[in-house]
């Protein structure tokens, strides 16, 4: 049986206003649930990777109905642990043509912030697992969640896993005291696969890159500088693979990616997403890919085209999670995405 891919992080509740509506537009909210790490281990269990998701919940029925979810999708939810707090919240307006989505985090005193290290038994966790995922979101809540998460890569390292982490900034979160790259910096040097967009990079590790990121298109050769100098940084880092997202509107992005492994820069082909349904967990799509393609295909240009694809694809379906099958990326990427009916 292939070794498990284990994720660590926090889920959260997610509540969106119908359709495209702004926030109480009318009085209602479409109820999900959504969370980085979370999404990426349910993008691996569609793709037929074993995947476990680790974090911490507290017991309610509303934590109850996630990890059923969870479970319904295939992620294995049994080391899940208990705890005292919150389940977080996250409210999400979906953008459209020029107004931009917009997120409002609700997860102060959640359980995973709360969580101190020495809480969860990882030696159990790691149990016949190859991987390990975590992202730059979950040492952004607090401190005891930081200090999780670098005992969790740290063992994850001593046990031989492959330990990757989206750098995932979020500007909103970092309160507790500490600057991202304080934190970042010492994560990252537990971690051998490195994914994150240009933002990340400056924001979470302090590497500057000559790239805007507000431009409508973006200058590919100015990536193959600014990967080269975080491998260059973390001799440690074997593979960094960024996101390219052109955005012309909040419904029309380009989509493409890059990965530098320290001896070739490649990038992949290039998508115009037009009439986009949900951004939102698209990147997790992405890492969701990547890990497969990583462990299941013959290269690393074809790991990063099947993780643009799946990504690609997450953007047409509401909510966080990726519902696509490898048979449906396969699909585009030999389509090119027509979007033909398939009889």
């Amino acid at each position: 049986m292939p070794k498990s891919v284990v994720t660590f992080g926090e889920i959260m509740l997610r509540l969106a206003p119908p359709g495209f509506e702004r926030f109480l537009q009318s009085p209602q909210f479409v109820a999900t649930f959504g969370g980085g790490e979370a999404n990426v281990a349910v993008s691996l269990a569609g793709f037929g990777v074993p995947a476990r998701y680790v974090t911490v919940l507290p017991s309610n029925p509303i934590a109850e109905a996630c990890v059923a979810q969870l479970r319904g999708f295939g992620v294995d939810a049994s080391k899940i642990v208990r705890g005292k707090g919150r389940m977080g919240i996250y409210f999400l307006e979906a953008g459209a043509n020029q107004r931009p989505s917009k997120v409002v985090y609700d997860r102060e005193a959640s359980a995973i912030s709360q969580a101190k290290p020495g809480m969860i038994d990882w030696d159990d966790v790691f149990q016949d697992a190859g991987w390990f995922h975590v992202t730059g979101i979950t040492p952004a809540i607090s401190q005891g969640a930081a200090d999780l998460s670098l005992e969790a890569a740290a063992k994850a390292r001593d046990k031989g896993l492959t330990v990757s982490c989206d750098l995932n900034y979020r500007k909103n979160l970092w309160k507790y005291g500490k600057k991202a790259p304080e934190v970042m910096r010492e994560l990252v040097k537990l971690v051998d696969i490195v994914i994150a967009n240009e933002e990340d990079c400056q924001m979470a590790l302090g590497i500057q890159a000559d790239v805007d990121v507000h431009a409508g298109a973006l200058d590919a050769s100015q990536y193959h500088k600014l990967t080269g100098k975080v491998l260059a940084e973390y001799p440690n880092v074997k593979k960094i693979a960024i996101t390219l997202r052109e955005s012309k509107s909040a419904s029309h992005n380009g989509w493409s990616a890059c990965l530098n492994d320290g001896a070739s820069f490649m990038i992949s082909r290039h998508y115009d997403i037009t009439h986009i349904v949900d951004r939102v967990g698209g990147g997790d799509a992405f890492a969701g890919g990547l890990i497969y393609g990583l462990v299941n295909l013959p290269s690393a240009l074809e790991a990063l085209e099947f993780a643009v694809a799946a990504s690609c694809l997450k953007h047409s379906v509401p909510g966080d999670f990726n519902r696509f099958s490898v048979e449906d990326v396969q699909q585009l990427l030999k389509s090119g995405g027509s979007g033909r009916v398939q009889r």
